[in-house]
């Protein structure tokens, strides 16, 4: 892990830091589009779930927020690390100190607290007070695709970046657990963008399917805006009811034109 004793080392630390994370949201978003979405005419593993054509500047303008927010991503990453080498944090390298099990039980607890954070912080968004301040540039991307995963207004990429190194301060977390956690936040960022449905036909009544979002769940949280709120799971919209009525229904259309083709 880099040492940070000077402002050069500060300087070129906070780079490396931004690069790590817009790089990873332009990987996994251009992987994921040349799989899936492609960017010219017919798409070769589904059709699109909102047959609403892009706006034509979209991409350009998306690319330009999710810089903003790697920005922010990476300056409150830098002041983890800084936190870490002061002690301050409760990051450990040593699998042993905890053993696997807690390795983890600690990752399935981070996703669940981001879970229910996110969940209530995105209805707190969309109050109308709060929704064109901080959550319309997110919902200006109306079709979605891949690079609108980190389209956010600065305020909200902050809100969201705070929890897990909140979270470091409270649990003991192992580092490359903290990387596989940001990891799984792009991949399923990159999946409920995508405006096209990857799992299986019926997933969304398999044991499993069913309390994970995809493309389909989301999509309809962008078009109907106020149902579907969830990060990476149901649980929450299912609980509270506010999971869209549409959206087996939408499921089952999409996944049998999939499977038709």
């Amino acid at each position: 892990m880099i040492q940070i004793t000077s402002l050069t080392t500060l300087g070129l630390t906070a780079l490396l830091f931004f690069v790590a994370v817009f790089g990873r949201y332009v990987l996994f978003s251009l992987v994921f589009d040349w799989l899936f979405t492609g960017s010219t005419a017919e798409q070769p593993t589904g059709r699109p779930i909102q047959e609403r054509q892009r706006k034509p500047d979209q991409q350009w303008r998306e690319i330009g927020w999710s810089a903003l927010t790697s920005l922010i991503f990476a300056a409150i990453g830098l002041g983890v690390m800084v936190a870490y080498q002061a002690g301050a944090t409760r990051i450990y390298t040593d699998v042993q100190a905890y053993g696997w099990l807690w390795y983890i039980v600690s990752i399935g607890l981070v996703l669940f607290t981001q879970e229910t954070y996110y969940y209530w912080l995105h209805r707190w968004m969309h109050r109308p007070g709060v929704y064109r301040w901080i959550h319309k540039v997110h919902h200006d991307s109306l079709t979605t695709s891949p690079w609108t995963a980190f389209s956010f207004h600065p305020t909200e990429s902050t809100l969201q970046a705070l929890l897990l190194p909140a979270l470091t301060f409270v649990l003991p977390l192992h580092s490359t657990a903290i990387c596989l956690i940001l990891i799984i936040m792009t991949v399923s960022g990159a999946i409920n963008h995508l405006n096209t449905e990857v799992y299986p036909h019926a997933f969304d009544r398999h044991w499993l399917g069913r309390w994970l979002i995809g493309a389909t769940h989301h999509s309809l949280h962008h078009s109907q805006f106020r149902y579907n709120y969830g990060l990476y799971f149901t649980w929450w919209d299912k609980w509270m009811k506010t999971e869209s009525p549409d959206f087996q229904r939408l499921f089952a259309e999409k996944s049998r034109k999939k499977t038709s083709r």
